[in-house]
């Protein structure tokens, strides 16, 4: 019972991003036997009461008295040694939290420790003992910064047995300089309660807010620069991460100048140095060539001094680019800058800021605890087909477009679904992110017609994402009939989506792959058009739809000689009918209707005799899958030596000659 209370504490405070930090704190339950503690590196959100490491209190008790080794690194060694071996019978494949001991002498049945960016303004604040002393010295301690761990779990031993003595009781709340707090109480309504209590003191004294709200930004130099981080970012085989920009109110101010910057520290707590390390690159040049040459030399400097890659890059008068292996490392380090921007804020109210002493700066940067929770939070599944690539299929909200960008999605590549369809953008977006977590895809309504929209698309992708690998000029219409029927309007109509809008899409995605292969010649990238069989011969009654097939095909052939310089490959993949899909078989618009009332089939009295006289056409007896075309994709991002191809996808109804 306890044990459910204790998850659902830990979910509760967990998911509300007021208390947490990219799926830090942690929360515990002891009895007299046994202490209960959150697994390093698992998210309160989403623990489950599995997550939870069984610790023998009797043994934790040994380490208080116990010698160990006067270096740093060797102490601590041995005591999450100790640590590791009080875990009862069964927990021997979790590691227990590096805070397990200061939960053990914070004597109350339950415990929750938050990094909430309004404490974290106090606790980062250059005049925090004035709020302290006249609001929680008579209920809390307050502990200078140490080194988590052993030596700071003795020191709050010591702090909370002396506040004891003194005072007849516990303190309800540890303060953590540049850390967070703990609190405690002896059921889940007292935990409720002192944290209202901390609530009600920071209603009173905290004035000054940050203001995220939205803000104008030159969006088109945003994504020019993103593919170039990201490029620059490539490691040695030139693989590429992950590049976000964020801006808002509070973001313009911050990159307003180097020293408000500056004060916006990575290095107010440990959370913040493990996520977003304690330095940061700030570009001060504002023309584009200036500001991609800075970015060459202060990345190269940056990776010879600290021997990683920077996660926070900021733009002067522009925004802030978080980057990552991974859109989940991006998107944290974007978050936890972003709350370090709130904690700056905030201790504007407690006399300003200021970071962790540099000693412990040196000292985390070097901690092993640390670099374990991280690759934890951090871990992904293992390597897929398009594992990482970024991706863009247009006609991707319902049928044969969302089949193939579903299981692109599935084969790990970030995904945006792009529609004239919005709501069913967002469904379909919403859906594979609900199956694959939250970043793996977007949505954006798209008129792939009109070119506004197109360079929207293409930069809502960047702007999430840092770049571009695949594009798939998916979207398309058919609009049947014979030389009497057709009307102008419709002619025209299908040579702008089947034939302008791809124009339209390799324009402006050819743009951010260019950038990508001038700071990284090592990756390809991919343009394929989804053509058909009626590209490769004429459709009788469908001569609009298979003319601007046909058209595709010369500009495949002719975008792949422009961009093979830049290892752009250009290709078209020619699927038969996808008799099963709503292009062929809605029932007042789909093509077997359409092709009944033209006629298109000699003798066929209903849309049954048509569907069935298309499949008779098909040696393999059977039309086209999703499944067959995305196979033909990989095949195109796949392989390094085929561009200007029209790949068919048939089941043999059209054979090359």
């Amino acid at each position: 019972m306890s044990l459910t209370l204790l998850r659902e504490m830990s979910n509760k405070y967990g998911a509300n991003p007021e208390y947490v930090l990219a799926g830090g704190g942690n929360t515990s339950y002891k009895d007299d036997e046994t202490l209960y503690i959150k697994g390093s590196g698992v998210s309160l959100a989403e623990i489950t009461e599995d997550g939870f490491v069984k610790i023998d209190r009797s043994k934790l008790t040994e380490i208080y008295s116990k010698t160990y080794s006067e270096d740093s690194d060797t102490r601590e060694a041995e005591v999450l040694a100790d640590m590791m071996a009080a875990r009862r019978a069964g927990e021997e494949h979790k590691r227990p939290s590096v805070e397990t001991l200061l939960h053990d002498v914070f004597d109350y049945s339950f415990i929750l420790h938050l990094h909430p960016s309004r404490i974290n303004g106090l606790t980062c604040a250059k005049d925090w003992k004035s709020a302290f002393d006249k609001y929680f010295a008579a209920n809390s301690v307050w502990i200078r910064p140490i080194m988590p761990g052993y030596i700071l779990a003795m020191e709050v031993k010591e702090k909370v047995d002396s506040f004891k003595a003194a005072n007849g009781k516990l303190p309800l709340f540890i303060f953590l300089e540049n850390h967070g707090v703990f609190i405690g109480g002896n059921s889940l309504a007292e935990i409720d309660v002192n944290v209202k209590i901390l609530n009600d003191v920071l209603d009173e004294t905290v004035k000054e807010v940050p203001d995220f709200s939205a803000c104008e930004f030159d969006a088109d130099k945003a994504a020019a620069i993103a593919p170039a981080i990201r490029a620059m970012l490539a490691d040695e085989e030139g693989a590429m991460g992950i590049v976000t920009f964020k801006t808002n109110k509070e973001f313009a101010k911050v990159v307003a100048s180097e020293a408000n910057f500056a004060e916006a520290s990575t290095a107010f707590s440990p959370d913040h140095m493990v996520y977003c390390y304690d330095r940061r690159i700030f570009i001060e040049a504002e023309e584009l060539e200036d500001i991609y040459a800075e970015l060459a030399a202060k990345i190269d400097t940056f990776r010879k001094e600290v021997g990683k890659d920077p996660k926070i890059i900021a733009v002067k008068n522009l925004g802030v680019f978080a980057a990552g292996r991974s859109k989940k490392e991006a998107d944290i380090a974007a978050e936890v800058f972003t709350d370090a921007v709130k904690v700056s804020v905030y201790a504007k109210n407690f006399g300003g800021s200021k970071p962790l002493p540099e000693d412990l700066i040196y000292a985390i940067n070097n901690w092993e605890v640390e670099r374990y929770r991280k690759k934890v939070s951090l871990a992904a599944g293992g390597v897929k087909r398009l594992g990482g690539k970024i991706s863009i299929v247009t006609g991707s909200a319902q049928g044969f477009g969302k089949g193939v960008a579903d299981m692109m999605a599935k084969e790990g590549s970030y995904m945006t679904y792009a529609d004239l369809n919005g709501e069913g953008a967002i469904k379909a977006s919403e859906a594979v992110n609900a199956e694959l977590g939250k970043g793996a895809s977007i949505a954006v309504k798209v008129n792939v017609g009109n070119e506004e929209d197109v360079k929207n698309m293409m930069n809502a992708t960047v702007l999430a994402y840092g770049g571009l690998d695949v594009f798939v000029s998916n979207a398309g219409i058919v609009r049947a009939g014979t030389l009497d029927e057709m009307t102008k309007e419709n002619f025209e109509l299908s040579t702008l989506i089947n034939y302008t809008a791809y124009f339209l899409g390799t324009k402006y995605a050819q743009k951010v792959m260019k950038i990508q292969n001038r700071f990284n010649g090592k990756e390809y990238f991919d343009i394929i058009q989804i053509n058909s069989k009626s590209g490769l011969e004429g459709s009788n009654k469908n001569f609009a739809y298979a003319g601007s097939k046909f058209g595709g095909i010369g500009l495949t052939q002719s975008f792949a000689l422009e961009l093979c310089p830049y290892n752009i490959k250009v290709n078209s993949v020619c699927p038969g009918n996808f008799l099963d899909g709503p292009l062929w078989s809605d029932p007042e618009k789909g093509l077997f209707v359409q092709y009944l009332k033209a006629g298109k089939v000699p003798g066929a009295k209903t849309v049954e005799d048509v569907k069935k006289a298309y499949e008779a056409k098909v040696p393999m007896n059977t039309g086209c899958h999703e499944i067959d075309v995305a196979r033909a994709i990989y095949y195109c991002i796949e392989q390094k030596y085929e561009t200007g191809q029209a790949i068919p996808v048939t089941g043999g109804q059209i054979m090359l000659k």
